[in-house]
């Protein structure tokens, strides 16, 4: 017989804590009638519209509950690191390089998407919208099989993998089974991943932690601001214009926001909803 529930959570409270904020975002989600377009990280969005929030409401959000429960459960099993201490991981490791996971994993994904927009010319690749903890998921499978190769990773207490497999293993499973699933978001947890239990990033403690959380939290508020997407009157951004570029603002419509584009004479004008 398993130990109670309650023990496993003290156990594992970083991992009980992030299920807890995405189950209730997802409930929110739900609620409120958000959709991927809302929440969801894309290259059209993140860069071409400097919406930089994205790269962390998208991580914490789901839409299907299919996808939340898988994650979770995921996540959950991965919660084993909290108690991996003596060799050099636990609680605050987990912590830190979480934080790594979620910016680095959704930057790449971006990158990613520059490269087959700018360099293959694919422009499909400027509005696929990415959600989800997934990325962070198959980083931290992958932390685990080059630290703790004898582990195992068990998926709704059935399914029970090696984790020294489990990274590549899943990214070959979801994309069968999921033909929706972002290969190159699960792709970029796993890179960040290895990145992280290689030693080629490091050096992450509480200051630094700190640190990047409170540059996080300042980018994510002025490009709430900058984008129109919050009101938020204590916060003045300066506008800086010239009058021989093209002006972009936020209108209002019945249907959402519209991005509105006013271009010199003899250009075309472009209305992107």
């Amino acid at each position: 017989m398993g130990k109670p529930l309650i023990y496993e959570i003290l156990e594992k409270p970083a991992s009980s804590s992030i299920i807890g904020i995405c189950s209730l975002i997802w409930w929110f989600i739900q609620k409120r009638g958000i959709g991927y377009g809302d929440v969801g990280l894309s290259y059209e969005a993140a860069v071409d519209g400097g919406q930089y929030w994205r790269v962390i409401t998208s991580a914490f959000s789901h839409i299907s509950v299919v996808h939340l429960v898988f994650n979770m459960s995921a996540l959950w099993s991965l919660g084993v690191v909290e108690q991996l201490g003596q060799i050099g991981l636990g609680v605050e490791y987990y912590l830190h390089y979480t934080l790594v996971l979620v910016v680095l994993s959704g930057l790449l994904v971006l990158g990613f998407y520059h490269m087959m927009i700018q360099r293959f010319k694919v422009e499909y690749f400027r509005r696929v919208t990415a959600v989800g903890y997934s990325c962070v998921v198959f980083g931290w499978m992958t932390i685990l099989s080059a630290k703790q190769p004898s582990s195992k990773l068990n998926i709704f207490g059935v399914l029970s993998l090696p984790i020294s497999f489990a990274p590549f293993e899943s990214l070959i499973f979801t994309s069968i089974m999921v033909p929706q699933a972002s290969f190159i978001g699960h792709l970029s947890g796993i890179i960040v991943g290895y990145s992280i239990a290689w030693g080629l990033i490091h050096g992450m403690n509480n200051y630094w932690a700190i640190t990047m959380l409170g540059w996080i939290a300042l980018v994510f508020v002025l490009s709430l601001k900058r984008t129109g997407s919050m009101e938020l009157g204590f916060i003045e951004i300066e506008p800086v214009t010239d009058p021989s570029l093209p002006s972009v603002g936020v209108v209002a419509s019945r249907n959402g926001r519209t991005l509105q584009m006013d271009v010199l004479p003899g250009r075309r004008v472009a209305d992107i909803v």
